[in-house]
């Protein structure tokens, strides 16, 4: 079959996404600069028959967003590019989606892998990196946050499969049993970490493409909170890496690059890996332009040619 200049985006509902800061937009809206067509679809109208993998979705002009087709049938192994850009909880159905796309031809690019995003989970990839991290452990047990809790007295938790700054609890006080277990319940299994004081002060965005440091920014939290992420109110600022966050950052890059990951951000605080390694939809690259004047779209696509 011929391959066919189209960019398919798996992606959340389009409408759901932010013109003024979103960066599979801004992805889409560079591509479509270069001639590719855009064809957005979820994943859970991805279909697989007779042997193939059909996503079921419509074509787009981007600035503004304007819809170009009707609800069509697309064999996913005629287009140029696939772009897994959907947001987690990377869960079962996140995972399920996945496989269908690795029996596509190698003539088409997916970014990133889906085989590199099982291998590279946000959170749990970050074992490997312990000497760059704040003291870190990954538990279902109540009784092993409470010896954590009383060694390190401040702590973050956060759901394991969580994302954009949701799902954490930051404790400084008395453990509220009832409230941790219920947490517990909910989101199965946790990260709990010993919090950095630095985190008020913000943390750094790291953007990576292609194996490649590209450009960063910081994020501060607001008042009374320790949640950076701009979704969650924190404001950004452009930045540079000190020899430290260089030398972490390079040594993930690597590994990302080996894992054939094209596109990851990663978060330092206080000079510490976060233990968020974005692969499943890596935000910013927007704030950074609106920032700096440079689009990292346009390296994005030109490493792909």
């Amino acid at each position: 079959m011929k391959i066919k200049n189209i960019v398919a985006i798996q992606s959340d509902p389009i409408n759901t996404l932010d013109v003024n800061t979103d960066t599979t937009l801004l992805l889409a809206n560079e591509a479509q600069r270069e001639g590719y067509k855009i064809f957005f679809y979820q994943s859970k109208d991805m279909n697989i028959k007779n042997g193939k993998i059909i996503a079921k979705g419509e074509y787009y002009k981007i600035e503004p967003i304007k819809k170009i087709s009707r609800k069509i049938d697309l064999d996913l192994s005629s287009v140029k590019f696939v772009l897994i850009r959907q947001n987690p909880p990377f869960n079962l159905d996140y995972i399920t989606s996945l496989y269908p796309l690795i029996s596509l031809p190698d003539k088409v690019k997916i970014i990133n892998s889906p085989i590199g995003i099982m291998k590279t989970h946000e959170k749990l990839f970050s074992i490997k990196y312990k000497k760059f991290m704040p003291e870190t452990i990954f538990t279902q047990n109540y009784s092993e946050i409470i010896k954590f809790k009383k060694k390190y007295k401040k702590i973050v938790i956060k759901a394991t499969h969580g994302y954009g700054g949701k799902h954490i609890k930051f404790i400084k006080d008395t453990i509220k049993k009832g409230e941790i277990e219920n947490f517990l319940k909910r989101y199965k299994h946790v990260m709990v970490q010993k919090y950095l004081n630095g985190v008020k002060k913000g943390d750094k965005r790291v953007f990576i493409i292609n194996g490649k440091i590209c450009g960063a920014i910081k994020r501060v939290p607001k008042k009374n909170s320790i949640l950076s992420n701009i979704s969650q109110g924190g404001r950004a600022y452009l930045t540079k890496l000190n020899t430290k966050e260089i030398k972490i950052t390079k040594t993930i890059a690597k590994d990302l690059k080996k894992n054939n990951i094209y596109f990851a951000g990663i978060d330092i605080i206080d000079n510490h890996l976060s233990g968020d390694i974005n692969v499943t939809s890596p935000t910013g690259l927007k704030t950074f332009m609106d920032l700096s004047g440079l689009n990292l779209s346009k390296l994005f696509w030109s490493k792909l040619k």
